[in-house]
């Protein structure tokens, strides 16, 4: 409670005092009447108060707003908290995730029609509103549901609702893949991109046309989040794309929006044109470190061994990427239009970590980023309230734009002679360690998604981005000399049994290290990284993919 309360002393600070010190709470004549022990004060700024719940005399709960975002302090003398609270506060919601991303791509396992199925029907029951989950927490089962919107009462007294729900965006796949899902009538796989872009979009009807059960676009939009694209040429495909499908769908031009994923460098470096081509649809561009190392890598594989990975992040081109991106976007007219996002935090133990570093990300003028958790979102919406993202992006127009020469500041190792055995052994056992505990869940249990410990056993969100990373930079040594194939086997052998102990306390795992040989999951991981140089872009789905499917007729 004195954590909440200093929030909301920074947030919406009181004349005098601070809500550490109320008493009570009470709406009177359009304005948050806060009692102290000696006198009643109000809101510095009394625009921040939007509504109440319940009784004005005695509200349920007040609704503040502070950088566009809702604070709503409840009220229950009877509550665990709130009886022990001098004002009755119960609890103080903040608003958060206000959009949220539901993935057909990196975070899903989806190799067939089975589970594009699944993925589909996920979206089906989000879009119209009856989704629901059961699961076991804390020994006893619990339910999930969409919770509906929120209702108010305006200081004159008028009824509102505020939405209850994120803002739902879906991720289709690239351009690259196939998938047996769907054969054409010449007997081959339909384009996966083709068949999402179809399908999430003709469920998404249901909201267009307000016929499902709780809404989710304000505006009668579809918001479809687009990877893996290189350059503007094929972000004006996805734009044609979206039109045949509107047309398919009896649906008006511009209904299906994009958001542009800037993580391939021809993308980076002409981000300007690709949002051009798609000005009339563009709602999100977003850069992904991750995916954008490992086209770095792949897309300079002759150029020379790379520096090891752990001081990717700090290298020159990384900050001018992620700085162009927003002085592109800003130039182009995005604020307040559309958003501009930033990765992803990726270690979901870490909060207090997160809670202190990420507020780096509005301070780059991102007004949107990612979290792997509903709870690192709230702690995350506190960033926004501490830093006016507009504010900061009126300051950001007014800099140097970043350069693309450094952004072509290819990150070789100048000298790979300066690396010592140990510090190769140890980059090595870091990728190999991460690419195996990956792959062995992707492949064996179908998850595309999840909390993988790390070499030091702590917990990373791991996806498709961070595989390709990790192979790519193998795959770049082994190319260039820095080690020998030999030792990388020598090292992924030795991984295996690290993994396998890692994950010695899963049910239903099938541990690598007793039958390499036959462990499809150890084998992929080895193809990663050896085919490694001849994958397209460095992408590892086509691996993955294969291997799976390997799997899934074996079980």
């Amino acid at each position: 409670m004195e954590f909440a309360k200093n929030f909301l002393d920074e947030s919406c600070p009181l004349k005098t005092g601070s809500h550490k010190d109320a008493i009570g709470y009470q709406i009177e004549n359009g304005e948050l009447k806060v009692f102290l022990e000696s006198m009643t004060t109000k809101l510095v700024d009394t625009s921040k108060l939007k509504g109440y719940r319940g009784d004005s005399a005695k509200p349920a709960s007040v609704l503040l707003v502070n950088n566009d975002l809702h604070i709503e302090v409840q009220f229950d003398d009877n509550s665990p908290v709130g009886s022990t609270d001098p004002a009755g506060i119960k609890d103080v919601i903040l608003e958060a995730a206000v959009t949220t991303i539901q993935d057909c791509e990196d975070s899903v396992a989806a190799v067939d029609a089975g589970d594009k199925v699944e993925i589909y029907s996920n979206w089906l029951g989000l879009i119209n509103g009856d989704l629901s989950d059961t699961f076991i927490k804390g020994g006893s089962a619990t339910t999930r549901v969409l919770e509906p919107d929120r209702e108010f009462s305006s200081l004159t007294g008028e009824k509102f609702t505020l939405p209850g729900r994120s803002l739902l965006l879906v991720r289709n796949v690239g351009h690259l893949m196939r998938n047996s899902a769907i054969i054409d009538s010449s007997g081959n796989e339909i384009y996966e991109g083709i068949m999402d872009a179809v399908i999430t979009s003709a469920i998404a009807v249901l909201d267009v046309e307000s016929r499902n059960q709780l809404s989710n676009s304000r505006t009668g939009s579809v918001y479809i989040v687009k990877p893996k694209m290189h350059g503007a040429n094929e972000v004006g495909f996805t734009c044609d794309l979206f039109e045949a499908v509107e047309n398919l769908l009896g649906l008006e031009r511009n209904t299906l929006k994009v958001g542009i994923m800037d993580e391939e460098r021809r993308t980076s470096l002409n981000l300007k044109a690709c949002i051009k081509v798609a000005r009339e649809r563009v709602v999100f561009i977003n850069t992904g470190f991750l995916d954008r190392t490992g086209d770095e890598i792949h897309t300079s594989m002759e150029a020379g061994p790379m520096i090891p990975k752990t001081k990717m992040k700090a290298s020159s081109w990384i900050t001018a990427y992620e700085d162009s991106n927003v002085d592109i976007g800003l130039s182009c007219g995005l604020q307040g239009r559309a958003q501009v996002g930033k990765g992803m935090w990726a270690m979901p133990d870490l909060m207090a970590a997160m809670v202190e570093q990420k507020i780096n990300h509005p301070e780059s003028g991102a007004t949107t980023a990612w979290v792997p958790s509903p709870t690192a979102a709230v702690l995350h919406a506190m960033h926004y309230h501490r830093i006016s993202v507009f504010d900061q992006q009126d300051k950001i127009m007014s800099r140097v734009p970043a350069s693309i020469d450094e952004i072509l500041n290819i990150p070789l190792l100048e000298d790979p002679t300066s690396l010592t055995a140990e510090e190769i052994q140890t980059e090595l056992d870091n990728n190999a360690q991460g690419i195996l505990g990956y792959v062995v869940r992707w492949i064996d249990q179908g998850i595309g998604c999840s909390k993988v410990p790390d070499i030091n056993d702590i917990g990373l969100m791991e996806d498709r981005a961070t595989l390709r990373i990790s192979s790519q930079h193998i795959a770049n040594w082994l190319h260039h000399g820095v080690c020998s194939k030999e030792q990388v086997r020598s090292t992924m052998e030795r991984m295996a049994g690290i993994v396998d102990d890692q994950n010695k306390e899963d049910p239903i795992y099938n541990p690598m290290a007793r039958d390499l040989k036959n462990s499809i999951a150890f084998q992929a991981a080895c193809d990663l990284v050896y085919d490694g140089i001849n994958q397209p872009s460095g992408y590892t789905e086509p691996i993955l993919h294969a291997r799976r499917l390997q799997k899934k007729t074996e079980d």
